[in-house]
């Protein structure tokens, strides 16, 4: 096989992974304990830009000087309250079976993992996020606000590094 030919076949495959992590997916890693304990600092994740958004998706964030890892909440219209620990979306309790480990913890030091908050209404075309690991996370209750649409990348469940850890989130 000639040089030429080999040449075209890199750049073509070059070409075709390009397009795939451009816009379909991407590698992104976890910086901080925001998300734990469903991820962990520094490992690294597959995020699908091209998958639809659903309530309880660990959503990758566009912000102005770094991305944020965060779980999708609420959705433009929804009413987001917490109360005693409890979420509630539109007056129904929400079960977040993933804060198990993190409610536990929290006992001996805390009341409630996650502060009191709303009814908040989100507005058109935004999100309500939060971290998994709410006494360490900066999210839509406490700086990062509402989220555009436009600022969501993408859904993340897939952990592919550190190798030892490589596994399936929820």
């Amino acid at each position: 096989m000639d040089v030429k030919s080999w040449l075209k076949s890199l750049i073509f495959g070059f070409c075709i992974v390009m397009v795939i992590r451009v816009f379909l997916f991407s590698p992104y890693y976890v910086e901080g304990a925001s998300m734990d304990p469903t991820l962990h600092d520094q490992e690294k994740i597959f995020v699908n830009k091209y998958e639809d958004l659903d309530r309880g998706d660990i959503v990758i964030i566009k912000g102005d000087e770094k991305n944020y890892v965060k779980r999708l909440i609420g959705f433009p219209g929804d009413e987001i309250e917490m109360r005693d620990d409890q979420l509630f979306i539109n007056g129904t309790i929400w079960d977040e079976s993933y804060l198990s480990e993190n409610k536990e913890a929290a006992e001996d030091f805390v009341n409630n993992l996650t502060g009191d908050f709303g009814p908040l209404k989100v507005p058109e075309h935004h999100y309500f996020v939060m971290g998994d690991n709410r006494l360490k996370s900066l999210d839509s209750r406490n700086g990062l606000g509402y989220i555009p649409k436009e600022r969501m990348i993408g859904v993340s469940k897939f952990v592919f590094y550190p190798f030892e850890n490589i596994r399936k989130v929820d």
